[in-house]
């Protein structure tokens, strides 16, 4: 059975990275002592303000479905994108990465203050590196490998 190369792309890349961050995410705040429906709710929070703190698991339910929406969609952008410039999945690993990178950048920079996120973007050093590295490399990365995946492009190897 032939599979649909966008399809396996998105849900495949977008599944790993959501499940990659999210993982992080809920491990990170809990060792700073913010339990994991916390987290979940401060997703959601970008969409209903503070009053996502306030409803408990449903608030929490409607966060992870929002994590999974924009890492789908981070992945169907970059699935697109490489159906025009073919070097995102020629050079994938370096691709996803900055691809991760760009991602970080426009989430923290652009989507959080636009939201209704209810407190002010600060980038404080541990969390600007921690955060940065696991868009490269957790979100970017498994996406770009799924979209080379799916385009049946050829692994890069090294010296090539």
């Amino acid at each position: 059975m032939r599979h649909n190369p966008a399809v396996f792309a998105i849900l495949v890349g977008g599944s790993i990275a959501g499940a990659l961050d999210i993982t992080y995410a809920i491990v990170f705040s809990g060792f700073r002592g913010v339990p994991a429906i916390r987290v979940l709710q401060s997703v959601a929070s970008g969409l209903l303000g503070s009053a996502a703190y306030e409803s408990g698991p449903a608030t929490a339910a409607l966060g992870l479905f929002l994590h999974f929406f924009i890492a789908f969609s981070a992945a169907a952008i970059f699935y697109i994108a490489s159906r025009r410039f073919h070097l995102l999945t020629r050079q994938a690993v370096i691709s996803g990465v900055i691809y991760g990178a760009a991602v970080y950048a426009v989430m923290n920079l652009i989507v959080l203050p636009l939201s209704a996120y209810p407190r002010r973007v600060t980038f404080p050093p541990l969390v600007l590196a921690t955060g940065l590295l696991v868009h490269m490399f957790f979100i970017g990365l498994p996406i770009a490998l799924a979209v080379r995946r799916a385009s049946g492009q050829p692994r890069q190897v090294s010296g090539q």
